[in-house]
């Protein structure tokens, strides 16, 4: 098993048991709660997979992928349920995990498909964000991208620097391990401290023009 690999599923393991934690929030049964880990898990690098039109699709060519999705969904279950329910703090601490693991491996896929920087970072930040995405709608909550606390932007600094990195002589890994460590302390610090980009007032700046 190479690191690549490693890490890919350990990203699918922590989406999916954010997944897991957010269908508990919503009180869904076992069924619910396993589809919602699987699409938290697999769907960033199922969308990243299409447009980049690398086919079959990781958890297609790879049972894998769905057997960790679905085991540590149960995995979360199981520890709920003997401890204690896991507060809202460690859904966001778990989530930005997966977030530093998701981005700078759908930023290295993308390079290997040799598209532009640009692109490679869209398929980054996607890659780390659009499971969440799906997750929050279906379980009607209002995307974590779309709060004010930093969150996509923590996945475009993260691919910003596994790209640099990863075009400068280093030591192997290091650019992945610098890459996710900048994801996950962005969005630890965002987290913690309720970092925010500026907010666009269009309907207060029409009221004071009148």
């Amino acid at each position: 098993m190479t690191w690549f690999y490693a890490f890919d599923l350990f990203g699918v393991a922590v989406f999916a048991i954010t997944g897991a934690l957010m269908a508990g929030r919503k009180s869904m049964d076992l069924f619910g709660v396993l589809v919602i880990a699987l699409i938290t898990a697999l769907g960033g690098g199922t969308l990243r997979d299409a447009i980049l039109d690398n086919h079959p699709v990781s958890w297609i060519r790879d049972e894998w992928y769905i057997v960790v999705a679905v085991l540590a969904a149960l995995g979360t279950i199981a520890w709920v349920r003997l401890t204690r329910p896991i507060p809202e703090l460690g859904l966001l601490v778990a989530d930005a995990f997966g977030l530093a693991v998701f981005t700078v491996i759908g930023t290295q896929v993308a390079l290997q498909q040799n598209v532009p920087v640009s692109a490679a970072v869209i398929m980054g930040v996607m890659t780390g964000v659009a499971g969440g995405v799906i997750r929050d709608i279906i379980c009607n909550e209002i995307p974590l991208i779309f709060h004010k606390e930093v969150y996509a932007t923590a996945c475009i600094a993260g691919s910003l620097v596994y790209i640099v990195l990863h075009s400068l002589p280093s030591p192997p890994g290091l650019d992945v391990s610098v890459a996710m460590l900048a994801v996950l302390l962005i969005r630890l610090a965002a987290i913690r401290w309720h970092l925010q980009l500026p907010r666009f007032h269009l309907l207060d700046r029409e009221r004071h023009d009148d």
